[in-house]
């Protein structure tokens, strides 16, 4: 046993980027073209400069084409893409130089405000710069002096977007092809708040001065009803990076941030805590307690949130109770917190344009309880 009674776990195994294994693919395809002999195994240096070998599972080659496969591995990382098949396919071309592009299950960016251009398939800056590293390396190594022509596939990438915000961020047909650091480490923030960011940065280039942000599916759907006028690419779900969200719609000139979220993560929002994850940081009973006296409720009720056992047994309280202004008070200070965060407010706020804060705390039966707006504007 760990010190504090906690069990000792193993360490997390990582994994590798979509980017990482269609590098893989695609140095495999061209040397089983170049060689015209199947390729078992491709071993490619990673943007962190660590050697990593791939298994091809599958290789097939002609005079003027060849194809390699590689099935993504995702480590301990809870990835969509974990198991993809990942297919890069090279041709020659009559033309000198690489040209990269995305085939069957790879996304087509439909919208700006992506590290792609519109109407380019969908493979990151990073990925491109290695696909084409890795294919310079073998023609230089094999002295070949022809153009190439490299084709990424994912044959059930389509179904896999589903369950990722491509869609949203306007990336149509299929996955993206990404990693910047060539490996997955398991349960990487990194990974979620790139996508909140980008999220952030494609509702921006989209037009949009209004951004709500929700923790998750449910309170997304309240904030969509809640706003039906705004565009889908408004609408993030930040999960629990609460302050990076912020952070990032205060540095790309949004002027109103709606925070839809629930009493649990909200009543640590509401004392100044913006990473909201269960592990993070407990529960305060006692701020819960400083505003429910705040809110009116009785002194046998305040007492009585000293020994709950949760955030969400507290609001049942305060709901049997009819303190609904419990929750007001609860909003009030989670956009007081929310404007601190994003540097608009109190003695060291830096940002100075306009800045309005609205949170608009739900229900788990989807029913509102509190909603507060505040601005940084005096």
């Amino acid at each position: 046993m760990a010190d504090g009674g906690e069990k000792e776990t193993k360490p997390l195994r990582h994994g590798y980027t979509t980017g990482a294994c269609a590098t893989a693919a695609a140095q495999a395809a061209l040397e089983a073209l170049i060689m015209q002999e199947s390729q078992t195994q491709a071993t490619i240096r990673l943007p962190i400069g660590q050697d990593v070998t791939f298994d091809i599972v599958a290789c097939a080659y002609a005079s003027d084409w060849a194809s390699a496969e590689v099935i993504k591995d995702g480590g301990d990382d809870p990835d969509a893409t974990h198991g993809a098949r990942i297919i890069s396919e090279v041709f020659w071309r009559e033309a000198p130089g690489i040209e990269i592009d995305g085939g069957v299950g790879v996304g087509r960016v439909t919208k700006p405000g992506l590290p792609v251009e519109v109407g380019q398939a969908a493979i990151n800056p990073v990925p491109r710069k290695m696909i084409r590293e890795a294919v310079e390396a073998v023609l230089n190594r094999y002295e070949v002096k022809r153009g190439v022509r490299v084709v990424v596939s994912v044959p059930d990438g389509e179904e896999i977007a589903k369950k990722t915000l491509n869609a949203r961020l306007g990336i149509l047909g299929g996955i993206s092809i990404l990693g910047t650091r060539g490996i997955v480490v398991p349960f990487s923030t990194a990974a979620y708040k790139a996508s909140v960011a980008q999220a952030i940065r494609v509702a921006v280039k989209g037009g949009c001065s209004h951004v709500v942000l929700s923790t998750g599916g449910r309170s997304e759907k309240y904030g969509m009803e809640l706003y039906p006028e705004l565009p889908e690419e408004a609408f993030v779900e930040m999960g629990d990076f609460v302050g990076f969200a912020i952070q990032q719609c205060a540095r790309q000139g949004i002027s109103k941030i709606t925070l839809v979220g629930m009493m649990g993560k909200f009543s640590k929002v509401a004392q100044g805590v913006m990473m909201v994850h269960s592990k993070s940081a407990s529960v305060d009973f006692g701020f819960l307690a400083r505003m429910a006296e705040e809110a009116g409720a009785p002194e046998a009720a305040v007492k009585e949130i000293l020994q709950a056992n949760t955030a969400a047994q507290v609001g049942d309280q305060m709901q049997a109770l009819g303190c609904t202004a419990f929750f007001d008070v609860m909003s009030g200070h989670c956009c007081r917190e929310s404007l601190r965060e994003a540097g608009a407010f109190g003695p060291e706020a830096k940002v100075r344009t306009p800045l309005e804060v609205e949170t608009v705390i739900i229900s788990m039966k989807g029913s509102l309880l509190g909603r507060k707006s505040m601005t940084n504007v005096v």
